[in-house]
């Protein structure tokens, strides 16, 4: 052929490799989430260790009701019965679980060296995130939802052995429920969150456990605000939701909205997706 050496050979058509689909990411990160022995028998112990407090919570009221007087009888429901419910002890160990799960989430990857391979394959950092938090999202939301129905239901049909059982069209019931059901999956982002910046495991767990548990009772409520720095954390948040009826009290003089609660869930989740999608982004491996 004309104008063509015997060297020469037809070039080659340029074959771009599709790039992954959000769906394809999203896969990934749950094939690797539920690959993790440690992540699943993590969330199974823990559901198993909330329900079991919230249970004996309920069985120690049942087993004290005859020494009960007739007054504490008598403000039993709704406010005693919903504690045992969703009892605070267990939801700290529901809030560390959840927490350093989420942290867990993003740190493994880069102590394991995985992000530097998972970012090489999809450069777009900020799906991979978005994907980790979608997710995470979703089995804590399962998670938190199975915790939350099975110790009220539970809890409630021991009670009610002593006429002191709730049902969930008793009002605020239904708030209480889904609040503790939520609590998981908006720990669990913030955890997300705070692992992205801090990028240390032991650094992240720290991290969680100050900003979910140690600050909500570290700070006092009695001033105006103090009080408004407490009622933005989730922790405090989730006590409002599960709690019928708060009026002032001398411990607690500026109790906080339901409104206001529920604005507290919204904005802690977000911040934790917002900062660990922005930080992965920027922040070189």
């Amino acid at each position: 052929m004309v104008g063509m050496s015997e060297t020469d050979t037809p070039a080659r058509p340029a074959y771009d490799e599709p790039r992954a689909r959000f769906r394809d990411l999203l896969a990934a990160e749950w094939l690797r989430f539920r690959s993790l022995r440690s992540t699943r028998w993590g969330v199974l112990l823990s559901a198993v260790v909330v329900i079991g407090m919230n249970v004996n919570a309920a069985f120690a009221d049942y087993r004290n009701w005859p020494h009960y007087d007739a007054n504490l009888r008598h403000q039993f429901v709704p406010g005693w019965a919903m504690n045992d419910a969703f009892s605070n002890g267990a939801a700290f160990v529901l809030v560390l679980t959840v927490g350093t799960l989420g942290a867990l989430t993003i740190v493994s990857d880069y102590a394991s060296g995985l992000a530097r391979t998972t970012f090489a394959a999809v450069p777009a950092r900020r799906s991979v995130v978005a994907a980790k938090a979608a997710v995470l999202t979703a089995i804590m939301t399962t998670y938190g939802a199975v915790v939350s129905v099975v110790s009220f239901l539970a809890t409630q049909a021991i009670l009610a052995g002593r006429g002191a059982g709730l049902t969930l069209a008793y009002p605020e019931a239904g708030r209480a429920v889904v609040a503790s059901a939520l609590l998981a999956p908006v720990c669990a982002l913030v955890g997300l969150g705070l692992g992205a910046v801090v990028r240390h495991t032991a650094g992240s767990v720290v991290a969680a456990v100050a900003v979910l548990l140690l600050l909500p009772n570290l700070i006092d409520q009695k001033h105006r605000v103090t009080a408004a720095v407490v009622h933005a954390l989730p922790l405090s948040a989730w006590q409002r939701l599960s709690e019928p009826g708060v009026v002032p009290f001398p411990g607690n003089p500026y109790p906080a909205t339901v409104p206001a609660s529920w604005l507290v869930y919204g904005a802690w989740a977000l911040a934790g997706v917002v900062a660990a999608v922005l930080v992965v982004h920027r922040r070189d491996l």
